[in-house]
């Protein structure tokens, strides 16, 4: 049957309908990443490189990176353990712990930063107690993990409940039926049948957590070479009308997006249907 008269559309309409996307997609997507390369590049590929090589600049990467290499892990483990528990097990609040675990999706990042500093900021609910013992969370690298553990919670645990829930419990059963110890099944049954699923979480995670900026923005205190990530860098250096420096910085976001993208859908080509329960879900 043609799938156009099936769908009751004319060649025309599918064209235009075409184009629309199409349009919409250049507009929204490609043109702002030429921009951003052009811009950053406009003043030739030195005056690029030494915008990067600036010392708050290298400090604010060297920070994004040291934020990412703390929370991505820490959310992996969680969104492994969250997506055994929930996919594997019935218990008592297992909904609760699902939507829970989606929560992150539904609060604006700035209301989760306002939350954190209302619970350790100085006068917070915890932030005296804090500070006469010596620790310091707001404006300081906890406060920065603390958020981004936040805004990134449910990327791999999103991807793996469906993924699990799909594969049910066979596998494991009867790898303990013949005598292999948890963390054997774990790690030669449930493992394999996940990786890619998991390594597409840490993908999405990890995409996040370099390119957040409302919720480090408010517990941040914005202290050069101390709290500032790339995003609030950009800001920073846009908003001292240094263009080609915050769009070389901007650059740098907008090739790990596109890098992430790439290996996105290389995952999602190769291993389709290892997936597909994930992206259903």
């Amino acid at each position: 049957m043609d799938t156009d008269r099936s769908l009751g559309e004319s060649r025309l309409m599918r064209a235009l309908l075409i184009l629309g996307g199409v349009t919409i997609l250049v507009l929204l997507l490609l043109l702002p990443l030429i921009i951003v390369f052009g811009e950053a590049l406009a003043k030739g590929i030195g005056a690029y490189i030494h915008a990067l090589k600036a010392s708050d600049t290298l400090a604010a990467i060297g920070l994004s990176l040291v934020v990412a290499l703390i929370a991505v892990p820490i959310n992996t483990l969680f969104g492994i353990i969250a997506a055994w528990c929930i996919a594997k097990f019935q218990f008592p609040g297992r909904n609760l712990l699902t939507t829970l675990v989606d929560l992150p999706f539904s609060v604006s990042p700035v209301v989760s930063g306002i939350v954190f500093v209302l619970l350790f900021g100085a006068q917070g609910w915890f932030g005296p107690f804090l500070q006469r013992h010596g620790f310091h969370i707001i404006f300081a690298l906890p406060a920065l993990v603390l958020v981004m553990l936040f805004v990134t919670l449910p990327f791999v645990a999103r991807q793996l409940i469906p993924l699990m829930e799909a594969r049910g419990s066979d596998e494991e059963e009867a790898a303990i039926s013949l005598g292999a110890s948890g963390m054997q099944t774990f790690l030669l049954v449930t493992l394999p049948n996940i990786r890619w699923g998991l390594f597409y979480g840490v993908l999405l995670c990890n995409a996040r957590a370099m390119g957040e900026f409302g919720a480090v923005s408010v517990v941040s205190g914005h202290i050069r070479g101390a709290t500032i990530t790339m995003p609030l860098q950009i800001e920073i250096l846009y908003n001292e009308f240094n263009a080609v420096a915050a769009f070389a910085v901007a650059s740098l976001l907008a090739l790990l997006a596109l890098l992430t993208l790439v290996a996105r859908r290389l995952v999602e080509w190769r291993y389709a249907d290892e997936l597909a329960p994930s992206r259903a879900g």
